[in-house]
């Protein structure tokens, strides 16, 4: 089909315009798209040439690096929530394992032994004490955010302005030093 017009291609009768009527030569020119002049682009070149710039600005990059972070800062507070501070809450309060406390909603079925036997046994149960967990880890995640942006503000904090070292001429409206008593543009007194 090389040297093929549009018509033929086409099939759709014959081109009113001139360039329409010309062979087209496909693919003997190095990164031209067939049937586009050298100045066209694909539809959706546009689209993708955007997504390039947005994915190439600084922001949503580190947001991607926060994203991966906050999943692996979760993994270390889940585990200090319930590896280092509920055991020994649950020492005190009498050997109870908070990821295991729950309330039984029907028991027609039986009252089970575990929330594990719960589950296995297909009895409806509050977990009220997995709930607790979360809290507890909300409320760590919530302090440790907290406190990264209270150290980014107090770095972001401009230092107060100091206090102006010139001034406008009354005469010709020139910067000059506030120390001057002459203006050196128009040479009025100050």
């Amino acid at each position: 089909m090389l040297g093929a017009t549009v018509q033929e291609l086409t099939g759709q009768g014959i081109a009113e315009s001139a360039d329409f009527a010309k062979p087209l030569k496909w693919g003997l020119t190095r990164g031209l798209t067939p049937g586009l002049t050298p100045g066209q682009t694909l539809p959706g070149g546009v689209m993708l040439k955007e997504f390039k710039e947005f994915i190439s600005r600084g922001n949503v990059l580190d947001l991607a690096v926060g994203v991966i972070i906050g999943a692996a800062f979760g993994k270390i507070v889940t585990t200090l929530v319930e590896g280092v501070i509920m055991p020994p809450i649950g020492m005190v309060l009498g050997q109870i394992d908070f990821s295991s406390l729950f309330f039984v909603l029907d028991s027609t079925k039986g009252i089970p032994v575990s929330l594990a036997d719960a589950k296995a046994k297909g009895i409806p149960v509050v977990a009220y004490g997995q709930f607790i967990n979360d809290i507890i880890s909300f409320l760590i995640v919530a302090l440790a955010v907290f406190l990264l942006i209270k150290q980014v503000n107090r770095l972001k904090r401009s230092t107060p302005a100091s206090a102006p070292t010139m001034k406008d001429c009354p005469l010709c409206l020139m910067t000059v030093p506030l120390k001057a008593t002459r203006c050196p543009h128009c040479t009025s007194q100050i």
